[in-house]
Formats: structure tokens, sequence, C-alpha cells
């Protein structure tokens, strides 16, 4: 089975660098702007000093959709609501706001975005940048899913995290774990090249139907795990949840690590297929990871459910 040349989308990358310009806090959405009245502006009109990259913004999809009034919802929100939650009116995908929306008004997730905000008032630098917290929704509708990848906390150092797990936009370079992760791809396609100059972006497997999940969405710079236990775990695991059952059909869940697993135990493994393999980490991959065989069993999986038509290009 071969992999198809498939050109790579440019993404705009606005993230500033370690020394130079302060990286946009993700609470410039949640208070600099508030939320528009017409529909449409509500998913097209993003703040100006956001850069936003056109061909990213959210848009409209009919799984999940049906039935689900966007202005309705955004009218029905209070006034803090809709400041505390003006990221994901404006920024995440249609598709996964229509079965997300009462997610967002818990008192969990609240609590959560208020924490964001004080963060940001103390002076910490929030990573990914705001534009980039969701997406993973716009660049995998929740109709397109087809594989699901967890990972853990986003990178913590400047110009890493984007909002995809274990991808890094250039000039970046391929992190440890990605790079072994490349390897195993390699055992199992060795026809695969690992990108030039080292570079690690993976924003064609999104584009593909490979959903790239962190458990947590943010991250304080320099500061691993330093938002683990603040509400993103509660929310992804919703996530996993929807595509569990609005992908009913079947998808590829591949998890790599304990924490992955854990997270993995309830979908139904009759209708979805679940892969489980230790962490590609430096620490872990030699103990099985290397020879797990998860992008030719995926593919293979995909193939005798949907059909050839249906595997995952893994070219980049």
């Amino acid at each position: 089975m071969s992999l198809k040349m498939i050109s790579k989308r440019k993404l705009a990358d606005d993230v500033s660098s370690a020394g130079g310009k302060r990286i946009r806090p993700i609470t410039a959405f949640l208070t600099s702007q508030s939320v528009p009245k017409s529909s449409s502006m509500i998913t097209k009109n993003v703040p100006d000093a956001s850069k936003f990259d056109p061909a990213t913004e959210p848009r409209t999809t009919n799984l999940g959709s049906a039935g689900f009034d966007k202005q309705k919802w955004v009218d029905s929100l209070t006034s803090e609501q809709r400041e505390l939650l003006a990221l994901e009116i404006h920024t995440m995908d249609d598709s996964w706001l229509a079965v997300l929306h009462a997610e967002l008004t818990k008192a969990y997730f609240l609590k959560l975005k208020r924490f964001l905000i004080a963060e940001d008032k103390a002076g910490e630098k929030i990573l990914p940048p705001a534009k980039d917290v969701y997406s993973w929704s716009r660049l995998t509708p929740l109709d397109k899913v087809k594989v699901v990848i967890l990972g853990q906390d986003p990178y913590h150092n400047f110009n890493q995290a984007h909002g995809l797990a274990f991808s890094v936009l250039p000039p970046t370079p391929t992190p440890p774990s990605l790079r072994n992760i490349f390897i195993s791809l390699k055992n199992d396609y060795p026809e695969f090249v690992p990108p030039a100059n080292k570079l690690g972006d993976l924003t064609p497997w999104a584009e593909r139907g490979v959903l790239l999940l962190n458990t947590c969405l943010t991250v304080r710079a320099h500061s691993a795990n330093s938002h683990a236990g603040k509400g993103w775990e509660q929310f992804t695991e919703k996530v996993i949840s929807v595509v569990a059952e609005n992908r009913s059909k079947g998808v590829v869940f591949l998890a790599w690590g304990s924490p992955a697993g854990k997270r993995i135990e309830k979908i139904d493994k009759r209708k979805h297929c679940i892969l489980r393999s230790v962490h590609p980490s430096p620490l872990s991959a030699s103990r099985g990871f290397f020879d797990c065989q998860h992008f030719l069993k995926t593919n293979e999986w995909l193939a005798m459910k949907y059909g050839p038509e249906a595997i995952i290009d893994w070219k980049l």
C-alpha cells in the first residue's frame, strides 16, 4: 500500500519569538470583542488583531449542526458567558460547537475560562496562541474524523504548540516524541520520508481526518502541565465521547501511553478500533512503540470497514 503525495497547505504563522513580541494572549478573544448580533458575523468576524487565516475560519458542516441555531444559543447566554466564551463562539468549527455548546456553559468550563483570564492578568504567557486553541476543530470537522490520536499537554516553549497534538509549525524542529512517531511510521511504510529540514507540521494529517487532540488545550509557557486539573481534561473527555457517539459507524482511536489508554476505556470496542501502545516519548518508545504498527493497522481497519478509498495518506 503506497503513500500518495499530497501538497501541504501553508498556515499563517503569527507566533512570536521568545525574545521578541509578546504572544497574543488567549484573553484577547475573551475581553476585547463583544459578540456580534449577526449570525454570519459570529462565524466570520474574528478580531483583526488575531491575523486569523481565512482558510481555517469556522465553517458550518452537516453532522451535528442540524437543528442547532447558533445565533439563538448565543442570544441565550448572559453577557458574562458571551465574554468568557467568545473564543469558542468565534474559532470553534460549527460542527463541534453544535454538539459541545451545552458543555461550554457548565460551571467547570466557565471556571476554567476565568482561570485563564486570571493567568493572563498575572502576566503569564499562555500557549498555544489564542487563535490556535481550537485549530483541531477547524482542520478536522466532526463529520470528517476517521482517526483520533490522543496527546497530553501542549508543547510549553515558544514557537511550538499550535493546537494539534504532537505537531509543531515551521521553523520549529521535530520534537523527540514526534521523531519517534516518524520512525514507527517508516517501519510501517518504508517509503515514508519525514519532512525536510527536520520539521514536524502535522496539519495535512488533520485535514485528512486525523483528530490530533491533547488532553489539555492550553499551558503556561515554560511550565509543563501547568493547566492540568483546571477543567480541560473533562472537556476533552467530552470531545472523545462526542466522536464515539456521532461517528457511530466506527473510527480508530490511537492511545499512546497509560493516560491516553485510560481516556478511551469507555469507548465501544464493537464499533470502534482501539489501538494501544506505550508513549512515543524517548523514555518509553523502545518498549514497543517502534514496532506497534499502528499506522498500518489503522489503514487496514479503515480499508476493511469503508473500503480502500478511506485509508489515511500519512505522507507529509
